[in-house]
């Protein structure tokens, strides 16, 4: 049962947390909160975004703020499974006989970053698919235990740049949340520089042990939820599977294949902490419509229409959530209509003599 003295410590422990955390990284207030919510929760976080805007320093610094063990792979082309799980090597005891001894890899820690991890081969990749899920590293037929709490937050760059290998659907469910890092505004950076120019290590001070963060997890998950909120949260998983009784107009028109069972999971745990640390008792459906994007976003798969008319995960996304509380869903514009209004806002350009700059403006900044 959740006191109200249960709630204001982990009120107050959370705050504790996102004060240490911001001596490290400057701004990006969402990843930040979407980060400690999933840790908390159980879950692992995948972090992109272009490289340098902060993904591996927060990965960092989150693990001198838990003060948890924390190991760091460096994902390369080259990178084997056995670098990642650990591998038996032979060794003679002191009478000279050879025996199979493990030598545990860097995933035998609580924290593990996975640096740029769509840099290494789909066959490295996979090596954390039963870590991440189960916990547990089998080599050679004999499983081992993870320590707990064990978390993946793994980092990586875009899909399109060169070099890169898409993380296979498998892996991707595993994640709780995909957490999109964009780059800092203008104070931000100057706060940023101003603040590497005096050091560039990790200053926060650890804030939360491990069974701290398993207690808070143990709170949260006492939450109640509603059963109409339940089954909003399902309807809305549901809902992203165009075949689906509960599939929405947009969820048809430009979804290939919708969620797992993982997202519905996900939802509802992650919704317990972010009631918690808003200081509520119950999930609300605010909860779940902040949620759904991160916990959707990397779930969803879309269509060649989708694809074609440039929509992304995020806008499909919207749609159905506000289909599903009654609201007129924006129409997005398909590619031949974008490309039509191209022609118009040229001219409109060019016939704005007197403020050419006011005329730019508006062609480029016309939404794609």
């Amino acid at each position: 049962m959740v006191t109200e003295e249960n709630i204001q410590k982990f009120s107050k422990q959370c705050a504790n947390i996102f004060e240490q955390v911001g001596r490290d990284v400057i701004g990006q207030k969402d990843v930040v909160e979407g980060t400690i919510i999933a840790m908390i929760a159980g879950g692992n976080v995948l972090l992109e975004g272009v490289p340098g805007v902060g993904k591996t320093r927060l990965v960092r610094s989150l693990g001198r703020v838990f003060n948890l063990p924390f190991s760091r792979i460096q994902f390369t082309p080259d990178l084997m499974p056995a670098d990642v799980t650990g591998t038996n090597i032979i060794v003679k005891d002191e009478n000279g006989n050879s025996q199979f001894q493990f030598q545990p890899g860097p995933i035998f820690s609580n924290i593990i970053l996975a640096d740029e991890i769509n840099r290494a081969t789909p066959k490295t990749q996979s090596a954390l698919l039963e870590a991440m899920q189960e916990h547990t590293v089998t080599v050679m037929g004999v499983s081992r235990k993870l320590n707990e709490p064990f978390f993946v937050l793994a980092t990586q760059n875009p899909i399109e740049q060169d070099g890169t290998y898409p993380l296979p659907e498998a892996q991707m469910d595993r994640f709780m949340f995909k957490l999109i890092v964009p780059n800092p505004g203008l104070d931000e950076l100057m706060q940023i520089v101003d603040m590497t120019q005096k050091t560039m290590a990790e200053v926060a001070d650890a804030a939360c042990s491990g069974e701290e963060l398993l207690e808070m997890r143990r709170t949260a998950n006492q939450i109640p939820v509603a059963e109409d909120v339940m089954r909003y949260a399902m309807t809305l998983c549901s809902a992203t599977h165009p075949d689906s009784e509960c599939a929405t107009v947009a969820s048809k028109r430009y979804v290939r294949l919708g969620a797992s069972p993982r997202a519905g999971q996900a939802l509802i745990s992650a919704a317990k902490v972010r009631a918690l640390m808003k200081g509520r008792f119950n999930v609300a459906y605010s909860d779940l419509n902040e949620l759904a994007y991160p916990v959707l976003r990397h779930r969803i798969k879309m269509n060649f229409e989708a694809i074609a008319a440039r929509i992304k995960p995020d806008d499909v996304i919207k749609m159905i959530v506000d289909e599903l509380n009654g609201k007129k869903p924006e129409k997005a514009a398909p590619a031949a209509a974008a490309e039509a209004e191209a022609p118009a806002a040229a001219a409109e350009a060019e016939a704005e003599t007197t403020d050419g700059k006011k005329g730019k403006r508006k062609f480029f900044g016309r939404k794609e």
